[in-house]
Order: C-alpha cells, then sequence, then structure tokens
C-alpha cells in the first residue's frame, strides 16, 4: 500500500550529526510517539497486516512477556497525549475508530493504536542484546521470523556498514541507555518501491532508486530502556516521500549521501 508523506520532518543527509553512523542523539521523552498527517492511512494498512499475516508481523518470545506488558502500559501513558481518549477497555483514536485493547496481547494492541513498529531486545548470555518480541508492520527490506532470537551482530547482517567496530560501540550504547534519557537516530534509503510492508531475506537484493524517480524511505528510531523489566525498546516510525519533492541541492546531496551508504 502507498502512503506518502508531503514532506521529511528531517533530513538525515543534511545533518551532520544524524548522516554519521551511529548517529546517535539524546531524545526528549515527551516527543517519543507522533501522530501525523498520514496516521489514518498507515493505520489501515497496520490493522489489514495484522489480520491478514499477524505471524509475519507479529512475535513474542516465552521470556519477554513482562516487557511487552511494560511497554504498553508507558505508550498507554502518553495515548492522551497524542490525541487518543479512553472508553473503558478500549481507546478512541486520532481518526475516529474504537479499539479493543489488551494488556494479554500488548505488541498487537500497541499495533493497532499507535503508527510506530516495536522491537523488544534483551540481555542474552553473551553479553549481546537479542531481538525477543516486535510488531513489526513497515519492515524496510529484513524479515521478523529471520531476526526474532538473534542478537545484535545477526541482526545487522549482511549491512555491510556493520562492521566489529560498530558492533561494539552500539553494544556499549545498548548497555548504558538509561531510562530518563532515551535516544534516537535516522536514517533514509532510497525505494523504487513505496509500499510500506517490505520484508526481506538477507540473501535478497533492494531494487534501488537509481533514476531519480522514486522515493525516500526515513525511519525516525528511538531507543528507550524500560524501568521496571530494563529491557531496550527500539521504534521505528516510516516516512515515505516522493524523491522529486526534494531541491535541486537536496537531491545532490542526497545521490552523495546514498553512494556512501549502500544500504
Amino acid at each position: 500500500m502507498k502512503v506518502l508523506h508531503s514532506s521529511l520532518p528531517f533530513k538525515v543527509w543534511l545533518d551532520p550529526r544524524l548522516a554519521r553512523m551511529p548517529g546517535i542523539l539524546p531524545l526528549d521523552p515527551s516527543d517519543w510517539l507522533h501522530v501525523d498527517e498520514v496516521y489514518a492511512q498507515q493505520m489501515a494498512e497496520r490493522e489489514r497486516l495484522l489480520g491478514a499475516q499477524p505471524n509475519a508481523v507479529h512475535a513474542l518470545l516465552p521470556g519477554a512477556q513482562d516487557a511487552a506488558a511494560e511497554l504498553y502500559e508507558m505508550v498507554a501513558e502518553r495515548l492522551p497525549g497524542l490525541g487518543f481518549v479512553a472508553d473503558g477497555r478500549a481507546w478512541i483514536r486520532p481518526d475516529g475508530k474504537r479499539v479493543q485493547t489488551s494488556i494479554k496481547a500488548p505488541l498487537l494492541s500497541l499495533g493497532h493504536l499507535v503508527q510506530e513498529d516495536f522491537c523488544i531486545l534483551q540481555q542474552g548470555l553473551d553479553g549481546h542484546h537479542v531481538l525477543t518480541g516486535a510488531v513489526l508492520c513497515f519492515p524496510a527490506s529484513w524479515t521478523l521470523s529471520e531476526k526474532i532470537g538473534k542478537g545484535l551482530p545477526g541482526i545487522h547482517s549482511p549491512v555491510q556498514s556493520y562492521d566489529a567496530k560498530i558492533t561494539t560501540r552500539v553494544q556499549r550504547m545498548f548497555d548504558a541507555i538509561r531510562p530518563e534519557q532515551p535516544l534516537w537516530r535516522a536514517n533514509a534509503l532510497d525505494y523504487s518501491d513505496p509500499s510500506l510492508h517490505q520484508p526481506r531475506r538477507a540473501d535478497q537484493a533492494v531494487r534501488r532508486d537509481t533514476e531519480g524517480g522514486g522515493y525516500i524511505r526515513s525511519e525516525r528510531q528511538s531507543l528507550l530502556r524500560l524501568p521496571r523489566t530494563r529491557a531496550v525498546v527500539f521504534s521505528i516510525h516510516t516516512y515515505i516521500v516522493r524523491r522529486d519533492t526534494l531541491s535541486d541541492d537536496e537531491e545532490l546531496s542526497f545521490a552523495a549521501h546514498r553512494a556512501g551508504h549502500q544500504h
């Protein structure tokens, strides 16, 4: 399904703080979740995916239930400030739809409420954080079933820029995240296909936009630590715009940026 934003809220390649890996910045906790101009359209696609292929967009390992429940509670606390109205055990969303939720299915419930995808990572026996749960409706060229249960190095394989040095830096960052100080980063990818749901196996190539007539897919990625279970939550808010919405200078700069970041 094609759901396009009119513009990007940030342009990674024009911000030196974000353009260089891993490009991490502090995040104001009150600015974690967003409801934007395409909320209704993205939520319609999320509902379609959750109904048609739930096993492809949702996974929760046995040891992650408490973390998922804590995440749901944390998101629910913020919903009134985002335009949601509580209605018994349901929520009235900003698009007017009433959604019944359940703490017994926390990630599935979140998938019906907000635009963000959520991944739960917990420290494994080898010290690496492991992907133990996710609601991932809008993957950008990766497949949940391939990554669930893997640690950070396995999750990022085969990203060319994710070498041993970056692996160590990212793991140290995960270890150091404090509940009171979440973090964020962003990316910008060129795609010929504007579909939100784009799972791919590790051995599948992405069809890039080589002629400048396609789309830019940009993810606002946030990292926060849950205070009770100590799990790290990786959330993703996806923006897609037509590439021709860029100015000439922005296009030249973006093309140079993508030449140095082939994933």
